[in-house]
């Protein structure tokens, strides 16, 4: 079977975003497991208007070229990791918008998610998974949340994102567990296309 092909998606696109930091943390230490292939994504290369479609894709293709061309992206993968802030208690509103932007081709793949600020984007996460399950996804139970103190010297002092021992040991997990879905969920879409062409 071929290598489960994960999204590691940057939620945020502000000039002075902290994202970028640990998502690239997040993607090393996936490519660094050689069981997965993997492609850092910014949403700033996908400058969508806040969704403004007749409908969501799933029933009316969408007009606007730049949803086209994320749609396309998003569908290229088996999986994904969001890397998300939390603004308000809640996820930011890219990333929410990039989310509604496309629907069949989130479907029936795994999702996982990086937090990051004083709580660890914890209510956040929480948000974004209940819409991954609404569109289909399956979330995994294990997150990364770069909380407290240490997200606040990570952000202010430079710290090592290698040197917070409990974010290193919950990525492994979430990992696993992500390649275990991308895994089962490719089978089971394939098995399903199969069946749908007999």
């Amino acid at each position: 079977m071929r290598q489960p092909n994960i999204a590691v998606i940057m939620s945020t696109t502000r000039a002075t975003r902290y994202g970028i930091k640990p998502a690239k943390w997040i993607y090393e230490l996936a490519v660094a497991r050689g069981d997965i292939t993997v492609e850092l994504i910014d949403l700033r290369d996908y400058p969508m208007p806040f969704f403004d479609e007749p409908a969501s894709n799933a029933w009316v293709p969408s007009q606007n070229e730049v949803a086209v061309r994320w749609q396309r992206k998003v569908a290229e993968f088996d999986g994904y990791i969001f890397v998300t802030a939390e603004y308000n208690r809640g996820l930011p509103a890219v990333l929410k918008n990039a989310l509604d932007y496309a629907y069949p081709e989130w479907n029936r793949k795994p999702a996982a998610c990086l937090g990051y600020g004083s709580v660890g984007a914890a209510r956040s996460v929480e948000h974004l998974r209940l819409s991954c399950i609404e569109l289909q996804m399956a979330p995994t139970r294990t997150g990364v949340h770069i909380q407290g103190t240490d997200f606040f010297e990570a952000l202010q002092n430079g710290k090592d994102l290698n040197t917070i021992p409990y974010i290193g040991q919950n990525a492994v997990t979430m990992l696993d567990e992500l390649h275990w879905w991308a895994t089962a969920l490719i089978s089971a879409r394939a098995g399903s296309a199969q069946q749908s062409a007999i």
